[in-house]
């Protein structure tokens, strides 16, 4: 089955000292990169996914700013492609799908930010789409949220959301597991 890796909004914005730093980003980034670096190995299409936020009053992934450059350690390659999207769906308005059934993709392995935001509603889409979605629940990451006075942890918004991924969207694995799922096929 033709799989590819899809890394989501991993971004300087999200960052330290980035206009939206989540929690512990690095720990995150540091696992997109072990998917990264399979792919490569294998040779098996990467897709960048680039937020630049052009509604009005935004705060974070401002057009021509630093934060929205694609982070260091996950750099893209020129062969590799990146799509550029103004909402958290990384289907919405973009050629994401379209240059996917041209490569006759099948399966995506997603990771990325904000769990909560964009990693859920692009995850969602691309079930809808029909995509098998395996989702790298330890290279996503969040930020502590607050409703009604109550303040949310990242980490359990991140397990809340990955929790309601699991099954019937996307099957939720650490990156611990990609190689063996790669491998699969």
């Amino acid at each position: 089955m033709n799989t590819a890796l899809i890394l989501v909004d991993v971004q300087n914005d999200y960052f330290k000292g980035g206009r939206n730093e989540l929690v512990n980003p690095e720990q995150s980034v540091a696992q997109a990169e072990r998917a990264l670096t399979l792919f490569r190995e294998k040779d098996l299409p990467i897709i960048y996914i680039q937020h630049i936020n052009l509604q009005e009053g935004a705060t974070f992934f401002l057009p021509n700013s630093d934060g929205i450059k694609i982070h260091e350690q996950i750099y893209p390659l020129a062969k590799e492609k990146i799509i550029t999207k103004h909402f958290p769906d990384s289907f919405f308005k973009t050629e994401l799908h379209e240059y996917l059934k041209a490569l006759d993709i099948k399966r995506l392995v997603i990771c990325g930010m904000m769990s909560h935001m964009c990693i859920d509603t692009t995850v969602r889409m691309a079930k809808q789409l029909g995509y098998e979605v395996l989702l790298l629940a330890d290279a996503c990451t969040t930020k502590d949220l607050s409703w009604k006075d109550t303040l949310i942890p990242a980490e359990i918004v991140h397990q809340t959301f990955m929790a309601s991924l699991q099954g019937t969207f996307a099957k939720v694995i650490d990156t611990d597991c990609l190689e063996y799922e790669i491998s699969a096929i």
